[in-house]
């Protein structure tokens, strides 16, 4: 059980980071126009979210993301031996994503990103749809509403990547194997740590809002 577990943690991880990397590349090849290459890396974003996380939450709750996984572990409902297996996996399957976007446009298997992504505007960004993501996972679960989920995080990531000046990575584990890939949707190594420092503060604040709400809800009962 546990294997299985792992194995759709570093699955969906994979083609996750591999549809980002990939539907970047593809549209970048084929349109001159960001709005268009945007466009194109969103809504395949959004449909494999909904794909991946529709066939593999019932196997290991389609986390896909350490701060998911971590925020479960705050809530005991996962054990830190469990919590470690799908960290690793996460990032295992991310990297393993980027390379196999790479290599299915003909590139290295693995190039340091030369993208810079700095300023306080896209820090402040990966907070807030961070924020959002954390919020709308958590607060569909605490409303039984665990069935709409694929489609509520499809619909807040497709979204996010034009309200956010970052494009929404919200994902330390996506953030990092991107640093890999010197494409579209690649980050420069060196602005890795500051977007996933964003991240973490915009998990706890997204986390936090959802229990404010959720435990106001209770109360009105």
């Amino acid at each position: 059980m546990k294997i299985r577990k792992i194995g759709a943690e570093l699955l969906g991880s994979a083609v996750l980071v591999l549809t980002v990397i990939g539907s970047g590349e593809m549209a970048q090849s084929l349109s001159d126009d960001i709005a268009v290459q945007l466009l194109a890396n969103s809504l395949c974003t959004a449909a494999i979210l909904y794909l991946l996380i529709t066939l593999l939450g019932d196997i290991s709750g389609a986390h896909f993301n350490p701060l998911v996984t971590l925020i479960t572990l705050y809530k005991r409902e996962i054990s830190i031996n469990q919590t470690l297996q799908f960290l690793f996996a996460q990032f295992l399957g991310a990297l393993t994503g980027a390379g196999l976007a790479n290599l299915l446009f003909d590139l290295p298997l693995f190039t340091a990103s030369t993208k810079i992504r700095s300023g306080d505007n896209l820090l402040l960004s990966e907070i807030i749809a961070t924020a959002g993501l954390i919020f709308t996972i958590f607060i569909a679960i605490d409303q039984s509403k665990e069935k709409k989920l694929p489609a509520l995080v499809a619909c807040w990531i497709g979204a996010a990547y034009f309200f956010t000046s970052s494009t929404s990575f919200a994902n330390p584990a996506v953030t990092f194997a991107r640093g890999w890939s010197n494409t579209f949707a690649g980050i420069a190594p060196q602005s890795i740590a500051p977007f996933i420092g964003a991240q973490l503060v915009g998990a706890v604040i997204g986390f936090a809002l959802s229990q404010s709400l959720s435990s106001k809800g209770k109360r009105k009962k």
